[in-house]
């Protein structure tokens, strides 16, 4: 399922999370953390899994770590 930030932003408004398309895309760019409950949310819309949004090696979890710091 493909869906740009407006028909995302939609269905995560409707599934409870008041997130506008701005805030999508400030997630998208990293300039945004995403919480737990929100997490939970996007996963339920996106129907996949939790672990589905994480990146798959654990080298690439490094990497996003390295980059949060900055």
């Amino acid at each position: 399922m493909l869906l740009t930030q407006q028909p995302l932003s939609a269905k995560l408004q409707v599934a409870g999370w008041d997130l506008t398309r701005g805030g999508l895309s400030k997630i998208e760019a990293r300039l945004r953390r995403v919480n737990d409950a929100e997490l939970l949310v996007l996963a339920k819309v996106l129907q996949c899994g939790v672990s589905d949004l994480y990146p798959g090696k654990p080298g690439d979890l490094a990497h996003l770590l390295r980059q949060s710091r900055g």
